[in-house]
């Protein structure tokens, strides 16, 4: 296989663990029809696999001096179409021929994970199942419950529109370079329907963003700019707690109130 030296400044750290890279094949199950896209391929050490079973596929990769390396190794495999952009800024719900047809793989670099999840999120409508190689530490928040040290803004927005599964634990030797830190494979499935009926999304984003804007207050305290605490309690929610402890329907209920009231300030 053709080689490129992995390059910091795009958080490249290429897979070449054999038996990490058909774990993660298993996982995804690719089947020929299906509309699979796969976010920085690199060297195409997972692409070739799952061209073996599609027979195409599309891939957006970043870095220009990778994609005549992965043409060269994909070639003998199948139709690779190679989007050369920014995944951040790739409309992806372009490649979708179907409502919920899209399957999304990638080894996200650590940098522009949260972002490039919250951006497919915004395309979730044509979005089968995504399966991601994070930090393992994203991915505990990911999948995180309430009351739990790794359950936040990321957990409850994510939850909102996915189920989210913690697949399995991936270490530094499985990649080259070796980064300093455990990865771990999630796949995240969006919901037909969001997890909890919701009147306003983008007031719901505001309110979970600042109830976690300072987590050792109360929400009594963070959420002043939108409701008093007589009004939090008024929906059987205790204001004394902290946002970490409340789950999604709690905060459908408090966005609801506000909402209706036409408190946001």
């Amino acid at each position: 296989m053709s080689q490129h030296r992995a390059r910091k400044r795009f958080g490249q750290n290429f897979l070449h663990d054999d038996a990490v890279i058909l774990r993660i094949i298993n996982a995804i199950a690719p089947r020929a029809g299906d509309h699979l896209v796969e976010i920085g391929p690199g060297q195409g050490a997972l692409t070739t696999l799952l061209l073996d079973e599609l027979g195409e596929m599309n891939a957006v990769e970043l870095d220009r001096d990778l994609v005549p390396v992965l043409e060269k190794n994909c070639a003998p495999h199948g139709a690779l179409k190679i989007h050369n952009v920014d995944a951040l800024k790739f409309d992806f719900s372009a490649l979708a021929n179907e409502p919920s047809s899209l399957r999304v793989v990638g080894n996200l670099p650590y940098n522009i994970s949260t972002p490039l999840i919250f951006h497919l999120l915004s395309q979730a409508h044509a979005v089968r199942d995504m399966y991601f190689m994070l930090q393992r530490e994203v991915v505990e928040r990911l999948a995180a419950a309430p009351g739990t040290r790794a359950y936040g803004r990321l957990s409850i927005m994510v939850q909102y529109r996915c189920d989210v599964e913690l697949l399995f634990i991936v270490g530094p030797e499985s990649f080259d370079p070796m980064p300093k830190i455990d990865s771990a494979i999630v796949r995240l499935t969006p919901r037909s329907e969001p997890a909890v009926k919701v009147d306003d999304e983008v007031l719901f984003a505001k309110v979970v963003t600042q109830a976690f804007s300072q987590r050792r207050k109360t929400i009594r305290n963070t959420l002043k700019p939108f409701m008093t605490g007589d009004e939090i309690s008024s929906l059987d929610i205790d204001p004394g707690l902290r946002a970490e402890v409340l789950d999604l329907e709690a905060f459908a209920r408090l966005t609801n109130f506000i909402s209706k009231n036409q408190i946001d300030k």
